[in-house]
């Protein structure tokens, strides 16, 4: 079961199984017991992220800017000719099968009960698409 939550909403030690933070920024103050893994490179770019918080990017662009970054291709595909990473490819389909098996929330410093949050495209692009 893949769920989200703010990294500030308390533990559910039995409920929320793999805890990740998908956040470019780890987040002055937070204790890394909050979270068991990091993953700087699931959060939106500093770019698209400071453009929807001004309100200079609309909510429908910032989905669309995001979803795209998470499989631009990076420097290493360049020097591979056979076998190309394509972003975080590999990385949502990990976090799918585990969500399959067992418990996986996505973490991320936005209030719980806020809608307009990455995490929320993130869950909705693993657990739905073919990746």
């Amino acid at each position: 079961m893949l769920k989200t939550k703010s990294i500030r909403t308390a533990i559910d030690r039995s409920g929320d199984g793999l805890r990740i933070l998908v956040a470019r920024f780890r987040g002055r103050g937070v204790p890394a017991s909050r979270y068991d893994v990091w993953m700087p490179s699931l959060g939106p770019s500093e770019r698209i992220l400071r453009g929807v918080q001004r309100s200079a990017v609309s909510w429908t662009r910032f989905s669309r800017q995001y979803r795209a970054e998470l499989f631009l291709d990076g420097p290493i595909d360049k020097r591979s000719q056979t076998v190309k990473n394509h972003g975080q490819k590999f990385t949502l389909r990990l976090i799918k099968r585990l969500a399959q098996r067992g418990h996986v929330t996505l973490l991320c410093h936005c209030a719980e009960d806020g809608q307009r949050c990455h995490r929320h495209v993130l869950r909705a692009l693993i657990s739905g698409a073919r990746i």
